[in-house]
């Protein structure tokens, strides 16, 4: 009988602060025996092609007790994500052996799952798009950045929007997306060679590095005239010193804290001082999830513009992929340590 590998990363401990390889998150290595599989109605099982590494997954890892509105990973098993993979097997009659879809994975070679909710792709669409932007831009990524700032950030040609996090893999798109709109972009990342991508090649209108230039100094000199949109990736005290600089009426669009994900003592979380300005200002401030969106108008629309966008050149996906299942963990926390350059993958097998 043949079984053919299936490596793994298994969540082995909840982690206190950054997660650690081996300690948290261990490679485990394993077999399946496709071939000879019995699989339950409706069931799949696909050959993961590439994973999405995100800044949610670290929420996850918590204690069973603290609230989330995503579900927690179990301590003993597999961590699930996103990503792009082949059915290699199926007893389902909506996926056929062959199809390529987008949805729900394990962080392993191969997934046996429930044949619902995943989306197919058009396999001709890959001879203009490459296959990994589906796990990214085209997908929950895309939707994530055009559907918040079309909705909660309200943009208007000429105001000035500034972007936490503006080199990751949400932050570069939105930034993009608002020039095309007409806005003012001011962006904040944590490396010179970032501020370098920001500037020159997605031709924001300003970009600073946190690390070595006061961020309050810093908004005061590149938004004179004051913020009307701030998408804050990173919470805690950077959003407290955009607040200080937001306009009357201005749009604050919560789309992470990555700040404090790695903080599990909610008394160690940094505290927010100045939320008076909301009401002073008329300030909205507003947090969403992706999947509120699914399914919806806007969701169509995103997927006309962002197909458009890439095509025309309008738009650059910036990539750091990372080769191999095993890889996972170290491209987990590279990302989480901000090392990483726009939108992290790995690449688990070739197509």
């Amino acid at each position: 009988m043949y079984a053919g590998s299936n490596k793994g990363v298994n969540f082995k401990a909840i982690p206190k602060g950054l997660p650690k390889a081996d300690e948290h998150l261990e490679l485990v290595h394993r077999t399946i025996d496709i071939e000879n599989l019995k699989l339950d109605e409706n069931e799949i099982v696909l050959r993961n092609l590439y994973l999405s590494i995100d800044p949610y997954i670290r929420v996850t890892l918590r204690e069973p007790h603290i609230k989330s509105s995503l579900p927690l990973s179990q301590v003993g098993q597999i961590i699930n994500g996103l990503g792009v993979s082949e059915v290699v097997k199926s007893n389902s009659p909506t996926y056929k052996v062959g199809d390529l879809v987008y949805g729900s994975i394990g962080w392993e070679e191969y997934s046996r799952v429930p044949g619902v909710d995943y989306k197919l792709i058009d396999k001709k669409s890959i001879n203009e798009i490459p296959l990994s932007y589906h796990i990214g831009i085209l997908n929950m990524g895309g939707l994530t950045c055009y559907a918040s700032l079309t909705t909660i950030g309200k943009p208007k040609k000429g105001e000035t929007i500034y972007i936490s996090a503006a080199a990751g893999a949400t932050g570069k798109l939105v930034g993009q997306m608002a020039k095309i709109k007409g806005l003012k972009v001011v962006g904040s990342t944590g490396s010179d060679e970032k501020v370098d991508f920001l500037l020159n090649e997605l031709k924001f209108d300003a970009a600073f590095n946190y690390k070595k230039v006061d961020p309050d100094k810093a908004l005061s000199e590149l938004c004179p005239d004051g913020i009307d949109i701030y998408f804050d990736n990173v919470g805690g005290e950077t959003l407290e010193i955009a607040l200080d600089h937001c306009n009357k009426f201005a749009r604050v669009i919560s789309c992470g804290m990555v700040s404090q994900y790695n903080i599990s003592n909610p008394k160690e979380k940094y505290g927010v001082k100045n939320l008076d300005i909301l009401f002073q200002k008329s300030i909205c401030i507003q947090g969403f999830l992706v999947f509120e969106f699914a399914g919806t108008d806007i969701e169509k629309d995103f997927e006309r513009d962002f197909v458009e966008w890439i095509k025309t050149g309008k738009i650059i996906n910036k990539e750091t992929i990372i080769d191999g299942i095993e890889n996972a963990t170290e491209a987990f926390i590279d990302m989480l340590n901000g090392k990483t350059v726009g939108k992290t993958v790995v690449k688990i097998a070739d197509y």
